[in-house]
């Protein structure tokens, strides 16, 4: 890991694990961005600067009457509005008397070797930190940007923080945390589109002049996730350019890619600018949520490999990422609402001596809570359904050498519930305007202390008084109304940040005050899947859908970004509940065994063919459940596009594998179709368990798996690889 700067040319030379970052102050005291992909040398490289434009283009302060440089010739580090940049801007600034005109020159920079924290928002751990101070020409507004590199892993990580040393209060419109410019135009643009029960499904299109972007207006980073690829046209999975784009962040942001007209492309993105202005008071400072960056010229599969490496070593709870998952069973899809003591130890018995070893009790345990209208933010045990409270139940799992987990909505609030009743204020709202409702439900205003406070007290009260063990952290719906009653006029445009800086506050106060407990993230689903919740939730349930066809979708998606040990998976009953499909046990199992797994299904129901199966497949995987964890990826077949999904998962010594194709229909006298696994040592020999053969990596890989073409759709193929 090396952050060097030249002092003759003025540049600065990042250099991580596979790639470099290249900028420099140039002759006018801009950061001019100049490079950033493969490792190249420290070499001079402004002779690759572009042309300037024609001289209808604004010249830059200070060459009209020497070169007549233009701002369409510069590629940026951070980009300002209104002196002639006609690209898209990275920051826009309002002062009192309304001009919006900026431009940031350089000041100073230091080499740091901690990575500092970002006030009151998740970042990536990390090390030696490059800082950079920069001033407004023509006020006293600064702005540090702050970048860090790993010589273990290929990305960089970006942010900025706004200062405001005036004496006036200064608007922020438009403060991204990042801005860089590409040489060409000729890219394709990868992002993660969904919806509730079909979230993050890889969608590439090719970049056209003008300005594309993904972004989220909820208040959640949800359905559009907050990752933009920028790919060679010819990149593939395993070979070309593939350049991604990740914000540490959970609420309502934006990425865009604009191709301007001298050939260059311009990413960049953060907080979303869409009804957004913060008010900077004299004194203030803001920072904006952390990028991370990564680069792969080996495709799609490095860039994710970059990704997943970073998250767990420098994202992830280092408490629980490199552990053993608990291996659940949960009660939704089994009782919904209606459950009491001795219909849960009904399902306890049923899996004891299975090796599923967690029981998770979903909505419906307190207040009034019988149905989806009542109760929410009454945290408090409903006796009438568990009598004795939560320790009878608790009790009955521990004796049996079970841990015990518990469901919370600690965000939202349903008006028929005691604390609507007592604070009707502390749901968003709008006075005097009916709000929209979703699942019967109102958001807390989170944005208010006494609010944070009331759910802090609440969670940990229940944690302490009650051996909990796991804790699912749900939200299950988005922000309407926009608006919090404690916020002046001038600041409500401000509410979605101040939701996210909200929510980072209950989990510092609610995890870090709990650190025995195993805490899982989910939002209606996979609807709040985003590396700042990573930081927290050592991982995040990925879809309400569990169907095993549905789940190879949406986990080969998530996978573009998130590694499998992130990826919460359960096996759950059919005919499926979301979809109404049927396929077989085993398959449901196998899917749903690419990440930390669990079951979702009412045991009592289950005949003894299944019961033994479920043994069968909790052992199947504990065995491979490390090389899930801390295994490299490879994917093999899209089922996007293809009748077969296939994963490849090796472990990093490159000692075991776990390979697992998913055939969707099966079609009379279809072609055949092979397999190539991918990531092996090519002179090892490896015992395929499977096919009682041992073979080279090199013959695997090269030679494939043959799938028999049995009569079975929804039809899973499981291979397990160990070097002998």
């Amino acid at each position: 890991m090396s952050i060097f700067f030249d002092e003759q040319s003025k540049t600065f030379y990042l250099e991580g694990k596979n790639l470099s970052y290249v900028f420099g102050i140039n002759k006018f005291g801009f950061l001019e961005h100049l490079y950033f992909g493969a490792p190249i040398g420290r070499e001079d490289i402004r002779y690759a600067r572009g042309y300037s434009g024609r001289y209808a283009n604004a010249a830059i302060p200070g060459s009209y009457d020497d070169t007549y440089e233009t701002y369409d010739k510069l590629g940026a580090e951070i980009s300002s509005y209104g002196s002639g940049d006609y690209h898209e801007c990275s920051v826009q600034l309002m002062y009192e008397n309304g001009s919006r005109l900026s431009e940031f020159f350089y000041l100073s920079h230091e080499i740091l070797t901690e990575k500092p924290r970002i006030p009151g928002m998740p970042s990536l751990r990390g090390g030696e930190t490059l800082k950079i101070s920069l001033k407004e020409k023509n006020s006293d507004v600064f702005a540090d940007l702050y970048y860090t590199v790993y010589d273990d892993v290929s990305i960089v990580t970006r942010h900025v923080e706004f200062r405001n040393a005036t004496k006036e209060t200064v608007k922020l419109l438009r403060a991204y945390s990042f801005t860089l410019d590409f040489p060409r135009n000729d890219y394709d643009m990868l992002d993660l589109e969904g919806a509730w029960g079909r979230e993050r499904r890889t969608e590439r299109t090719p970049l056209h002049h003008g300005t594309a972007f993904v972004d989220s207006k909820s208040g959640a980073s949800g359905t559009l996730n907050p990752f933009l690829g920028i790919l060679d046209r010819d990149t593939t999975e395993e070979h070309g350019n593939a350049y991604g784009f990740n914000l540490v962040y959970s609420s309502s942001f934006v990425l865009k890619a604009d191709v301007g007209t001298t050939g260059t492309t311009r990413v960049m993105g953060g907080i979303n600018d869409f009804d957004f202005c913060w008010a900077l008071a004299a004194g203030e400072e803001f920072a904006t949520p952390e990028v991370v960056m990564a680069f792969s010229n080996e495709g799609l599969t490095g860039m994710s490999h970059a990704y997943h490496d970073a998250y767990r070593k420098y994202l992830i709870n280092p408490r629980f990422v490199n552990e053993s998952r608990p291996i659940v069973i949960n009660n939704w899809e089994a009782t919904y609402f209606d459950f009491n003591n001795e219909r849960l130890m009904g399902i306890i018995d049923v899996i004891e001596g299975s090796g599923i070893n967690t029981l998770v009790l979903d909505d419906g345990w307190f207040g009034t809570r019988n149905d989806d209208h009542q109760s929410l933010g009454d945290w408090y045990v409903n006796t009438n359904k568990l009598e004795g409270g939560l320790k009878t139940i608790i009790d009955y799992c521990h004796e049996r050498g079970m841990k015990f987990g518990l469901w919370f909505e600690p965000e939202c609030i349903s008006p028929n519930s005691d604390l609507y009743r007592a604070h009707p204020d502390w749901a968003i709202h709008v006075p005097g305007i009916e709000p929209a409702m979703s699942r019967y439900q109102m958001v807390l205003d989170i944005t208010r202390p006494e609010v944070r406070d009331y759910v802090v007290n609440a969670v940990n009260t229940m944690l302490k008084e009650n051996e909990i063990d796991y804790v699912k952290w749900d939200f299950n719906r988005l922000l309407t109304e926009n608006y919090s009653v404690k916020l002046p006029r001038e600041r409500q445009q401000e509410m979605h940040h101040r939701y996210a800086l909200g929510l980072y506050d209950l989990c510092e106060r609610i995890i870090e005050a709990n650190p025995h407990v195993f805490f899982e993230g989910c939002a209606g689903g996979g609807g709040r899947f985003d590396p700042a919740l990573l930081r927290y939730f050592t991982q995040v349930w990925t879809s309400d859908d569990t169907d095993a066809y549905m789940r190879t979708r949406i986990q080969y998606g998530t996978s573009m970004i998130y590694p499998l040990s992130a990826q919460s998976c359960h096996t759950s009953i059919c005919p499926n509940h979301q979809t109404g499909r049927i396929t077989p046990f085993d398959s449901r199992a196998d899917i749903a065994h690419l990440g930390p797994t669990g079951y979702e299904l009412d045991t009592k129901q289950m005949t003894e063919e299944e019961k033994k199966a479920v043994s069968r497949q909790v052992a199947s995987y504990k065995e491979t459940e490390h090389i899930i964890l801390h295994g490299d990826l490879y994917r093999m077949d899209d089922p996007h596009v293809s009748n077969y999904f296939a994963f490849s998962v090796v472990a990093k010594d490159k000692s075991e594998a776990l390979v697992t194709a998913f055939r969707a229909l099966c079609i009379c006298n279809d072609e055949n179709k092979r397999i190539y696994p991918r990531g092996l040592d090519k002179d090892a020999r490896y015992e395929i368990r499977e096919l009682d053969m041992t073979l080279t990596g090199s013959t695997i890989m090269n030679v494939g798996f043959l799938l028999p073409n049995d009569m079975v759709d929804f039809k899973t193929f499981v291979f397990h690889l160990k070097r002998v």
